[in-house]
């Protein structure tokens, strides 16, 4: 059964393809947004800092949805109030009108020292960043305890609009930077998240009952050197030329390895979480 959704970030890039997903499986879905757009044109966009908790409240209570899906990764990584206290206005607002909350959440909580990691993995994270949504899971676990909390991994596409496709070529083309080649992720196809999202908001789909945490990842496990290789030959460019570098030898804080253990969710969902190697083929 399906009925009214709220989706935020829909100016994001996960946020966007869900929010059009969802509409055509049906959903009644209003958007959020801070200060970008929406290009989905069945999708009722409301402009609104999640920060605000009266604002936010308000917001639920006029469109009292069936489920909010929780997509916005704030203004910026660094972003405390955006990436940890907004996910507490909307916890705190969906529980005051019944919603089913699906909060999505990363493997940046993780700090890449013992995977792979499965649900149990209590998050110890390594950066501001990880240290946010780590608080944004506090705070869901608490506040709706009932929730869905999705740790998901790096997001990748195959619509040239993904954040590792559009860096690849501009790094081949000369744009300072590299891709490291001693960190590790289980990438994951933005619509195969966006599916596994949907199954878990939806009332009546075994998925719509799970509660706490959820790893939804890819099946593969690669470097971000490695994907970017993947990336350049998928669009016709040379492998050789995606400049490497490695994480242990500069100055950068960042997990190194956040392979998750998805057996939960395999016999969970319907949808099957494809490879990186498959879906870049």
């Amino acid at each position: 059964m399906v009925g009214t959704m709220i989706v935020t970030g829909v100016s994001g890039y996960l946020g966007g393809r869900l929010a059009a997903r969802a509409v055509r499986r049906g959903w009644s879905v209003v958007g959020t947004v801070h200060a970008g757009r929406c290009s989905v044109a069945a999708v009722q966009v409301e402009r609104i800092d999640l920060v605000d908790r009266s604002a936010t409240a308000a917001l639920l209570d006029r469109i009292r949805p069936d489920a909010v899906i929780h997509a916005a990764t704030g203004r910026d990584r660094g972003d405390w109030a955006a990436v940890a206290d907004a996910t507490g206005t909307v916890a705190v607002a969906a529980a005051a009108v019944g919603a089913r909350l699906v909060h999505v959440s990363s493997d940046a909580v993780l700090s890449g020292r013992q995977p792979p990691y499965d649900e149990s993995a209590l998050p110890d994270p390594v950066n501001r960043y990880g240290a946010g949504k780590a608080a944004a899971e506090t705070v869901v676990k608490a506040v709706a305890p009932g929730a869905a909390i999705v740790r998901a991994p790096l997001i990748v596409g195959t619509d040239g609009d993904s954040k590792y496709e559009r860096m690849t070529p501009a790094l081949i083309a000369g744009e300072p930077g590299a891709l490291f080649t001693d960190s590790y992720r289980s990438p994951i196809h933005v619509d195969d998240l966006s599916e596994a999202l949907l199954e878990l908001a939806t009332a009546g789909a075994a998925a719509g009952e799970h509660a706490g945490v959820l790893n939804v990842a890819g099946p593969e496990t690669i470097s971000f050197h490695q994907l970017g290789m993947l990336i350049a030959r998928r669009q016709g460019l040379d492998p050789a030329l995606v400049p490497s570098a490695r994480a242990g030898e500069l100055d950068v804080v960042i997990p190194r390895d956040t392979r998750l253990d998805t057996s939960l969710a395999t016999g969970l969902l319907t949808i099957r979480l494809r490879g990186v190697r498959e879906f870049l083929a």
